[in-house]
């Protein structure tokens, strides 16, 4: 099997299942019991949250532990602009979001919240000036994703940081789930960021809400007592066990793996280019963790369909979005609704390996012989 799908989940790492049943087995107990196992519990999780803070390099009260990054972002959203709605009604946001932000966004917009969508440049990067021109007294929220999952473009994060700095009643977002761990972020600038454990060889069900020690937000989960007042709930001591042990493997080596990954990456653009149908989508912005490519004339479909019979595994794009559209990130970008229609996602990982690189183009080649005379 050769996997290239990284970008929807991650199979979980042998460290961080060890990690889980560890916890699973000896930190059983509800942690806000106070007898002494649920003691055990509870000093798991704060175990694990220090190393979280450590390796993210953030502060005590600003982990929110969610279901995972669709969570997150609702949380997120919703959370800062029905708290500051007074403040403010006006949103800004891109093209390249996830579904659990533009999802979110609509919601906003039916409860009178005005939406605004940042022009951006050829590269796929944002339009600076243009950001700024867009933002009024009224602005509440600007929403940007690191990493979009398409096409993997990083966004300049720091530096909208930084611009948004000056506006004491806005607040930064952005979902960094396709970042984390692929390339370093400074969260010094952001208000709040979003991740998720499935996108880090740990579990799905497990994510988390970095929020700014003294940012206040609106709940959306209320109940009983949890890890912090933001979201109530039995804390999952098993989970956040593991996602602690995911973030601390991710972050170890990433230069390493960054230029590993990236040496990948040029070997299959190096041969794709060679194919007078094929036209790469990314651009010099994206992360090499992530290759979306145009193949004129073939449906994605097809081509996804016709690897996997070599028991090789690609995506169309986004997991998330829904199937049989064109993609809105590729669209937005290159402005070309022929390659939006017949783009597909090539996700890589630390772990791929040149040989399973070699085999991918060895098959992609005849699957693109087979399926251009149909």
């Amino acid at each position: 099997m050769i996997y290239l799908d990284y970008s929807a989940t991650t199979k979980v790492d042998e460290e961080i299942l060890e990690a889980f049943n560890d916890a699973a087995r000896n930190c059983f107990a509800n942690p806000n019991s106070l007898h002494k196992l649920g003691v055990l519990s509870k000093n798991a999780i704060d175990d694990a949250t220090n190393q979280i803070k450590k390796d993210l390099n953030i502060k005590d009260g600003e982990i929110i532990y969610t279901s995972g990054a669709s969570e997150s972002n609702n949380m997120a959203l919703k959370g800062i602009c029905l708290k500051y709605q007074n403040m403010g009604k006006h949103i800004i946001s891109t093209s390249l979001e996830h579904p659990s932000i533009v999802a979110v966004l609509n919601y906003l917009s039916a409860l009178g919240f005005e939406i605004d969508i940042v022009k951006l440049n050829k590269d796929g990067t944002v339009d600076m000036n243009h950001l700024k021109s867009l933002i009024t007294d009224d602005t509440v929220l600007v929403t940007i994703c690191a990493v979009d999952s398409e096409m993997g473009i990083r966004q300049p994060i720091e530096e909208i940081g930084k611009l948004l700095k000056k506006y004491e009643n806005c607040y930064f977002h952005t979902d960094m789930t396709q970042c984390l761990g692929k390339d370093k972020i400074d969260l010094k600038d952001v208000d709040l960021a979003s991740f998720s454990g499935h996108k880090i060889y740990c579990f799905r069900g497990i994510g988390c809400l970095y929020k700014k020690e003294k940012l206040a937000i609106e709940p959306l989960i209320h109940g009983g007592r949890s890890t912090t007042i933001y979201r109530s709930g039995t804390p999952q001591t098993e989970l956040i066990v593991a996602l602690s042990k995911a973030i601390k493997l991710i972050m170890k080596d990433i230069d390493s793996n960054y230029e590993r990954v990236k040496k990948l990456n040029n070997m299959l653009k190096i041969n794709l280019k060679n194919y007078d149908n094929v036209i790469i989508n990314s651009t010099d912005k994206s992360i090499p963790h992530i290759l979306n490519l145009s193949i004129l004339g073939i449906k994605p479909e097809s081509f996804m369909h016709a690897l996997e019979e070599f028991d090789i595994y690609i995506s169309t794009k986004s997991a998330c979005s829904k199937s049989g559209n064109p993609s809105i990130s590729v669209l937005s970008v290159t402005n070309d609704k022929k390659r939006a229609e017949s783009s597909i996602r090539i996700s890589l990982s630390y772990k791929t390996t040149e040989e399973e690189i070699k085999e991918f183009l060895r098959f992609f080649k005849i699957c693109y012989q087979n399926l251009s005379w149909k």
